[in-house]
């Protein structure tokens, strides 16, 4: 199995800090594997967890931008979903904290509540009637609502850029379903909706500090080689049956034939790294899930968090380089 990838960003005028991230990532895959945790909250509970009980901090930290959405309908939503906006509300001062102060890696999640039409939790397909088909044709209400939400985090994001901080972006995660509005529609318009973006982030907001993640093992609906500098996908396996995930890296890397960093963007479960260690699938991180899949013992029990995290496989916040 060949570990050398290509790390020529796709943006051509990606940042200095960008080509650092990217060829470290090549660099490690098959040779270690980056951890990662997810933190829904500002109260990240997940990281004083991992902390308490290993020492250590993962190298990579995701936050989660739903809270940013610009229109989420407050009238219309259920007490879970206020509770769940309220408590992620300047995420983005941990993040800055984590990337200015901790220099660990940055990855963010956008569960993206929809331009219009949602109730709820607006950005799941069944509560909301924006339709992502339309949203990618040029002219129509749907995609001008499109582009002055993507404007709106564009303006978010732009700062970071500023500081010369990388960012693993992965948006329209999990295209591949159809639970999320922007995959209800198929791949061909997930796959355009993520072209949209790039294109405008790239081309005319100039987010050159952004590392293009593309999140779905399916073939059809691949958003291409030029826009994309690592492939990923989501996997939340049986609970505490560690692996390599060998199959599903095999699945996912048969969407492209050229070579990419590899990713598990969320998983339910850590992968066996000492498996990893014997095999060297070259998965460059993995991020687990937040809430439940970290805090309790229900899918990772306490003893196997503690060896991963001390594994010399494992590439914890300490063992990373400064990369920015």
């Amino acid at each position: 199995m060949t570990i050398v990838k290509n790390v020529t960003p796709c943006n051509p005028n990606a940042s200095e800090e960008v080509k650092a991230v990217l060829q470290y990532l090549s660099d490690i895959s098959g040779k270690g594997i980056i951890t990662g945790q997810h933190t829904l909250t500002t109260a990240q509970k997940e990281l004083h967890y991992i902390e308490e009980l290993t020492g250590k901090l993962p190298a990579l930290c995701g936050f989660e931008l739903l809270s940013y959405s610009p229109n989420i309908n407050y009238e219309d939503a259920g007490e879970a979903c206020l509770i769940e906006v309220e408590e992620n509300k300047n995420t983005l001062d941990n993040a800055w904290d984590w990337a200015l102060n901790r220099k660990g890696l940055v990855t963010f999640t956008w569960h993206w509540f929809s331009p219009f039409g949602s109730r709820d939790k607006g950005f799941y397909a069944e509560n909301t009637t924006f339709d992502a088909s339309q949203a990618v044709i040029v002219g129509t209400k749907e995609y001008e609502a499109l582009i002055s939400d993507m404007d709106a985090m564009a303006d978010i994001l732009k700062p970071f850029c500023d500081k010369k901080i990388p960012i693993l972006w992965r948006p329209f995660h999990e295209s591949e379903g159809t639970w999320f509005w922007w995959g209800n529609k198929g791949p061909e318009a997930a796959k355009k909706l993520y072209q949209i973006m790039y294109d405008r982030y790239t081309n005319y907001h100039h987010l050159n500090n952004l590392i293009w993640v593309w999140n779905s093992p399916l073939v059809e609906g691949y958003v291409g080689d030029d826009v994309a500098d690592v492939i990923s996908r989501d996997l939340y396996p049986v609970k505490h049956q560690h692996s390599d995930l060998k199959k599903e890296y095999d699945e996912l890397v048969q969407i492209t034939p050229t070579e990419k960093v590899v990713a598990l963007g969320e998983i339910g479960i850590i992968p066996s790294i000492q498996q990893l260690s014997e095999t060297h699938i070259p998965w460059a991180w993995y991020m687990t899930w937040s809430g439940d899949f970290c805090t309790t013992e229900e899918w990772t029990t306490r003893e196997e968090l503690y060896n991963a995290y001390h594994h010399d496989y494992a590439i914890t916040l300490d063992k990373l380089p400064k990369l920015y």
